[in-house]
């Protein structure tokens, strides 16, 4: 008795070839149209594990971790320097969704940078920023500005502690003159310091104390300008809230 023999069903070749042009595990290089080109892992044909992208346009370079196509995980942003044509680092940190976020370090220049956390692409939470003049701000950050507590020491020693809001010295604070070897304590609005008491601070250490020692001062409010700057204070504050 012949044997017969149901022939195998083949797969529709669009298939095949589909599957094979997917992109998974580790690629040594996959080419854009553009001229970026991109080696590392990918998964169901996104960015996916370990990688490095370059972005020809922009002279980019990120290595680090990708999640889904996005820069999740920890990584490090270049950019090439026009000046110099070589690849400069501008952050290393944590990313998620594409974004910084997480604790991270951001240059901003050969002497300026940012260490603390980021939310979102912006420095938000815990952070300490060392400005190109020499200042160093330390405190907390909100929308990529200094927000609540904080602490700004000046290049020749001198400092504020106190609160801040959008960047700006709002509310209670301290400020050390030790150039001189006073101290100031009182209420700043958008950094003018409205009312507040200056004494004698380390007078006899400071490198250029004033001529004669002051005695406690305490700058009176008789116009209401303190109930005005707090009004004042409370209402910026409900706006933005």
């Amino acid at each position: 008795m012949p044997i017969s023999k149901c022939p195998q069903k083949s797969e529709a070749l669009w298939k095949v070839w589909d599957q094979k042009a997917q992109k998974n595990g580790l690629k040594h290089q996959v080419y854009a149209v553009n001229g970026d080109h991109y080696v590392g892992e990918w998964k169901d044909n996104m960015k996916h594990g370990k990688g490095r992208q370059i972005w020809k346009k922009k002279g980019a370079i990120y290595e680090g971790d990708w999640k889904l196509g996005k820069r999740d995980g920890y990584g490090t942003l270049s950019l090439l320097d026009q000046e110099t044509g070589k690849h400069r680092r501008v952050y290393s940190g944590w990313w998620k969704g594409d974004k910084k976020s997480g604790y991270g370090i951001q240059f901003f220049g050969p002497k300026e940078y940012y260490e603390g956390e980021w939310c979102g692409n912006q420095r938000n939470g815990w952070g300490r920023m060392y400005y190109s003049n020499g200042d160093i701000f330390e405190g907390q950050w909100r929308n990529d500005k200094p927000e609540g507590e904080g602490m700004l020491r000046l290049k020749n020693g001198n400092r504020y502690e106190g609160y801040w809001q959008r960047g700006l010295k709002n509310g209670s604070g301290r400020f050390f003159h030790l150039d001189h070897g006073q101290l100031f304590e009182g209420f700043w609005v958008d950094d003018i310091a409205k009312c507040g008491t200056m004494i004698d601070f380390g007078r006899d250490e400071a490198p250029e104390p004033t001529r004669f020692p002051i005695p406690e001062v305490k700058i009176l409010d008789p116009d209401g300008i303190l109930e005005e700057a707090l009004a004042m204070f409370k209402k910026k504050e409900e706006q933005e809230d």
